[in-house]
């Protein structure tokens, strides 16, 4: 007599997989208005590569925000009008540009001056001005010690601060949106994600890339001990020596704030090596972080991502 055995086990990649689009699909069902973060960046990549998955064959039910500092990469916004396009969603842009121009806030002067901090004022703006009473973002428990206190559901108040005292619990995966009028939240379908786990499932599901995350040769310079690329954005100090340098960026944001890491890894494979050898994470080439011990706690209570 034949006898069929079923293998019901799954991969680890395919429980965060399903945990994360169970999560995109809760997020569509408590909240009115909900927007998905976009910032070009492989976590907000994956996160609406999910959601694509979560509401296949229908589109997605919410548009993506990217909150435009003016200081990306090229790279960067090739790829996010590329990526939308293929994906067929809708693109809000919350400008940081707009804010300064209006008055809303002040741009920091000197060599270390970054936009970083006043994303804050245009995505509470942006979020107010569409009504969305759901923001979905990317942020990994394991990215930095602030990113570790995030539920699923981070309640934020009207003013779009976050109080880490004062959040819900998150029992059985039952996650309560319950909010007052004109409060919201943050969602992160990928906390339970790892570095790693996001590199694996990019190389399983065969995502592409900007082609920043690859190791290649550019004009860069060290400053506060992170290596600097030359933008129009950043430009070196006379004591900075400029060198042509084999770099990769394990993170993307501004080209004011981001740092990059010397590679020689030009595919996933030798990524997901190196990523397994890496002493620092991926937030230690990030300059913004290093200004104070708490700086990503801080920009998160004042509205931060």
């Amino acid at each position: 007599m034949l006898s069929i055995t079923m293998d019901y086990t799954i991969t680890h990649l395919k429980q965060l997989e399903s945990e994360a689009i169970y999560i995109l699909r809760e997020t569509a069902a408590q909240f009115e208005k909900p927007v998905l973060l976009f910032s070009g960046g492989k976590d907000s990549i994956v996160m609406a590569y999910l959601a694509k998955k979560a509401f296949w064959p229908a589109k997605l039910p919410f548009p993506l925000m990217h909150v435009d500092t003016g200081h990306n990469f090229p790279e960067t916004m090739e790829y996010r009008d590329r990526f939308i396009k293929e994906l067929g969603a809708e693109l809000v842009v919350a400008s940081v540009q707009e804010a300064i121009d209006q008055g809303k806030v002040i741009e920091e002067q000197g060599h270390n001056a970054s936009r970083n901090s006043l994303q804050t004022v245009a995505l509470l703006e942006g979020l107010e001005n569409g009504q969305y009473d759901a923001a979905l973002g990317g942020g990994r428990r394991d990215e930095e010690k602030a990113r570790a206190k995030e539920r699923f559901f981070s309640h934020r108040d009207a003013f779009g601060q976050w109080d880490p005292k004062n959040q819900r619990p998150e029992l059985w995966n039952i996650f309560n949106g319950r909010k007052q009028h004109g409060e919201h939240f943050r969602v992160f379908p990928l906390s339970n994600w790892t570095e790693m786990d996001i590199w694996q499932y990019i190389k399983l599901e065969n995502i592409d890339l900007p082609n920043l995350y690859f190791s290649h040769e550019r004009d860069c310079f060290i400053r506060n001990g992170v290596i600097m690329a030359v933008t129009e954005f950043t430009k070196p100090l006379d004591s900075e020596k400029v060198e042509r340098m084999r770099v990769r960026f394990r993170t993307i944001g501004d080209t004011t704030c981001t740092g990059a890491a010397l590679s020689e890894a030009e595919d996933l494979n030798a990524i997901i090596d190196e990523v397994a050898s890496a002493r620092q994470t991926e937030r230690g080439t990030r300059a913004d972080d290093k200004r104070s011990e708490t700086a990503m706690e801080d920009r998160k209570k004042q509205g931060y991502f």
